[in-house]
Order: structure tokens, then sequence, then C-alpha cells
């Protein structure tokens, strides 16, 4: 079942702080942040309000302290909001939209989206892809415009993207240098268990890789051979269908310094596209947890 966009947590904040607080200690036994320590109460007061005293280091901390909305001004039933938004968007939202939806700039809804984007690479999980008797399919693309859908004016020159998807699991994007056998083989070795199948298409860079695992299947798309059986890549091309599609209809363009976290938000929608809209916004509010992203970072990696 997928939430209500009426529910008061949207909308009050009172009922927002009190979602996020059960999200982070769901047995209502906070912890500081700060040392660890379970000997907290909360603060009484008007000037107070929200705010947990720790009995041991003596420092105050908010559910927002720890997470990426910490030291944010930006109300927690607009964070929640926009959350489930970007989680509820197959094939993303942009900042625009957002700032409307949720009545903030554009600079601020650029800004928390992206913060947003980080916590839902954290929610995607750790640990290699695959493993025994499972299978990854690996496909590399070019993303971006094309100078012949454009009046006028230059193209940014397109991105190459490396995917490994897990057969009823996981995806990964990566955007690389270049498509070459070492780039793309250190994307595949790093992140799928080496027990695992791997699929692909027929191109030379996956030859090598390949025989690193526990099978290597392949189809030849040059020969408009796309599948037999088992053996077929359709499952990557299908991940790139919907990625492609958020670039050309909803971002249309994504710079070098910030795609890693755009790749981010369409993996872990792939990952969860069995989970409902409110589950996949309660696991990146989980994921928010423990992470920062100031904007002085996203400056240094733009520059």
């Amino acid at each position: 079942m997928n939430i209500n966009i009426t529910n008061p947590i949207f909308h009050n904040e009172e009922a927002a702080e009190r979602h996020i607080f059960l999200s982070r200690w769901p047995d209502e036994e906070p912890t500081c942040p700060h040392c660890g320590s379970t000997k907290v109460r909360r603060m009484e007061g008007k000037t107070q309000a929200g705010m947990f005293l720790c009995n041991d280091c003596r420092d105050k901390f908010t559910v927002r302290t720890g997470t990426v909305m910490e030291r944010s001004h930006v109300p927690l039933h607009k964070w929640l909001l926009a959350t489930h938004l970007l989680a509820s968007s197959k094939k993303g939202i942009s900042a625009s939209q957002i700032a409307r939806n949720i009545g903030v700039t554009y600079k601020t809804a650029w800004f928390l989206m992206h913060r947003i984007r980080e916590a839902m690479d954290e929610a995607n999980g750790a640990g290699p892809l695959g493993g025994p008797d499972k299978t990854v399919e690996a496909d590399e693309a070019f993303v971006g415009g094309k100078k012949r859908n454009r009046l006028s004016g230059k193209t940014a020159p397109k991105k190459k993207i490396v995917a490994l998807v897990e057969r009823d699991g996981r995806a990964r994007s990566f955007h690389v240098a270049n498509i070459h056998a070492n780039t793309v083989r250190s994307a595949i070795v790093t992140h799928v268990d080496r027990a695992s199948t791997l699929m692909t298409d027929e191109a030379r860079i996956y030859w090598a890789v390949g025989r690193e695992f526990a099978a290597h299947g392949h189809t030849l798309h040059a020969s408009r051979k796309f599948g037999k059986g088992e053996t077929h890549s359709n499952t990557a091309e299908n991940f790139f269908s919907i990625l492609k599609r958020g670039v050309i209809g909803t971002y249309h363009h994504w710079s070098a310094a910030h795609i890693h976290r755009y790749l981010a938000e369409f993996n872990l929608r792939y990952s969860t596209k069995g989970n409902s809209d409110t589950e996949r916004a309660a696991s990146i509010l989980k994921g928010m947890e423990g992470r920062r992203l100031t904007y002085r970072r996203i400056g240094q990696l733009a520059a």
C-alpha cells in the first residue's frame, strides 16, 4: 500500500518529527549521536522544543543530528514530502518541480535533492552483487543528448555508464572515463561476487573478465540475437531504458561532478521496484543516518 500524501507527516511539523524519531529509534529510546550514550532526556520549553540532552557528554541534539538533514533550515515535513516524491517518481523529478511542490527556492530544492540522493546510495546496501547460483548482467551505454535534437547550441559530451544488474535483485551503475576493458573490469570485479554467472553482450571488453567468474554467457546483438533462454542481458537493457528516459525527459543533463548521485537515485528505485513507495521512502530515511553532505563539499566537487 502506497502512502497518502495527505498524511499529516507531510504537512504537520510535529507529526513529521515524530515519524523521523520512530524511524531512528523504534524502541523510543534515543541514543546520543555524539557519544552513543542512552542516558538521554527530552528538553522542555518553547526554545528547546524538539531537543534532547545527553546526560553523559552534555551535548544537545535533535532528530536531524547525524543525518543529511543536519543544520538544514527546511522544515522536516518538507523533507519527508520531497523524499516521498523522489522515491515514487520512476523517472525522476526535477528540482524545479520539487521547489514548486514544497514551496522552497530552486537552489534549496536542488541542494535538498542531492542530500536525499546521498542517502539513496547508502540505502541501496553494501556487499557484492550476485553469488553462487545467481546471475549478474553487465552492460554499457552512452547517455546524453543528440545534436540533431537541438535547434542551436552545443550538446554536452555524452556520459559513459556501466550498469551491473542482479536478476531479481539490486542494480548498480557507474560513470567511467571511457569504455575500455580495464575500466569495465574494475567496476565488475569490485562489485560482483566471483561465484556469479556473468551475462553480457558480445563486446570484446568482456571476454577476459568473463573468465574470472563461475560462468560467462553472452548474446550476439550484432546479429540481432538478443537472448536464448536464460542467456540474455535484457535486464540490464531494461535498466538503461528507464535511466535514459529520466535523462531525456526529466533531467536533460547531468554534470560529471554530480552524476554519481543521480545514478544512485535510479539504482535504488530499480533495486526496490518490488517495494511500495512507503517502503522505499522508509529505506531512504534510514539511509540518511550517519551521513552528511555540505554545500561546501558540493562546491568543491563541482570546481
